[in-house]
């Protein structure tokens, strides 16, 4: 009689819920570099014994949830037993949370797999451009029902390793492009995202996915006003980059982190090592003279250095074709900030008019805030105007 055909298969009511695998296990178990080898060798008794051993299960608790009995599975695990028919393998791939295809079963959800990861890998990509080019609101219309899909199939138990990479990036791009759009108050609601990222990443211990997502979550938590647990998982980002160019991505940001924590020696050393790298590594939106640059200033700032700052304004770079249109409103309001401290109003003035426009036409309420800030301190109009686009902005989130 074949396995198809063993009258000790009982398995058309699914498993009572004390039987299935803990949510926990059943989103991550899968995923790890361990399984993965033992999932390419399609082995059903070592899949089983793997499955047992993370859900600390004997061979009755995994016969109550697969619908065999303990004998049954004993065969199936020393070999002496195969599962022949289509039927049943489809039926043990879905109670173990497996792919179809690891015990041979061609299954139409395959295909529907195949093609949403290769959706959500453009939404991805397409969704960082969009917030590269000034439209973040746009990435976030198109990453939240991308979030949204991936991890109703997470909470299913249905997580291969690259729907979990592909989840983890979406998470990081979706905190990220909401810290564009959301106001001061409610950035805590980026980070919780990029938090979610970290959690993925750390889980894989794979150096360039986790330096990734430590430096999307430590530039949110820093944008929150959390600069003091911002610094450090930012210092963690540059240091487990696997190469020049992740950590050149690292540095501006841990920067700008240490320069707003006022730790005017950490911000001196990442910024000298940021400007050694602009020979060696290719620029990017963020890693380019233009955005070093206004990094540099606020840090001087920051740390009390406001002669210094000043001297840079004369003589920065001006913005390259590469510079992403959030960073040239960020520059603006900076520069400002410089200048009424040199007490030139009218230029900080003619600054914080041009950085408004901007900012209401990219949707950037942060540096709307940024702009009173500097503003309250005797430029009026200016506050008038920022608080008045503002108020605009928050309506339409409301909505």
């Amino acid at each position: 009689m074949s396995g198809g055909e063993s009258t000790q298969q009982t398995g058309t009511r699914p498993p009572p819920a004390a039987l299935r695998p803990a949510p926990r296990h059943a989103q991550w178990h899968w995923a790890t570099p361990q399984a993965q080898l033992l999932l390419a060798t399609g082995d059903l008794a070592a899949i089983m014994r793997f499955h047992r051993r993370v859900h600390g299960l004997n061979q009755t608790a995994l016969g109550a949830l697969l619908g065999y009995d303990k004998t049954y599975i004993s065969a199936l695990e020393r070999g002496k037993r195969v599962l022949d028919d289509i039927g049943s393998r489809r039926r043990v791939c879905d109670a173990l949370h497996l792919p179809p295809h690891v015990l041979g079963v061609t299954d139409p959800t395959d295909t529907d797999h195949r093609t949403m990861l290769q959706f959500g890998e453009s939404t991805v990509r397409l969704a960082e451009i969009a917030r590269q080019s000034g439209h973040a609101s746009e990435a976030v219309a198109e990453l939240w029902p991308l979030v949204a899909r991936l991890e109703a199939r997470l909470a299913d138990g249905r997580a291969e390793r690259d729907v979990l990479h592909l989840l983890a990036r979406a998470q990081a791009g979706l905190g990220v492009a909401l810290g564009n759009v959301l106001p001061e108050e409610r950035l805590a609601t980026a980070a919780h995202w990029t938090a979610r990222s970290l959690e993925i990443a750390e889980y894989f211990r794979d150096p360039g996915l986790t330096s990734y997502a430590l430096r999307m979550h430590g530039n949110e938590l820093r944008k929150a006003n959390l600069r003091g647990a911002a610094v450090p998982r930012l210092c963690r980002a540059a240091a487990t980059a696997p190469d020049e160019t992740a950590r050149a991505a690292a540095l501006p940001l841990l920067a700008r982190a240490a320069g707003a924590l006022g730790d005017g020696p950490l911000f001196d050393r990442v910024t000298r090592e940021a400007k050694t790298l602009l020979t060696r590594v290719d620029h990017t939106s963020l890693f380019n003279p233009f955005s070093l640059c206004e990094i540099h200033l606020r840090g001087l700032v920051s740390t009390g250095r406001t002669d210094l700052a000043m001297r840079l304004v004369e003589h920065g770079p001006t913005a390259g074709i590469g510079v992403a249109p959030q960073w040239r409103v960020i520059e603006l309001v900076t520069v400002a900030h410089v200048q009424l401290l040199a007490d030139d109003r009218g230029g900080a003035a003619q600054s914080l008019d041009r950085a408004i426009l901007e900012a209401a036409a990219q949707r950037l309420p942060h540096q709307l805030q940024r702009v009173m800030r500097i503003a309250g301190t005797g430029l009026p109009a200016q506050h008038a105007a920022a608080s008045r686009s503002l108020d605009r902005i928050r309506s339409e989130l409301a909505a």
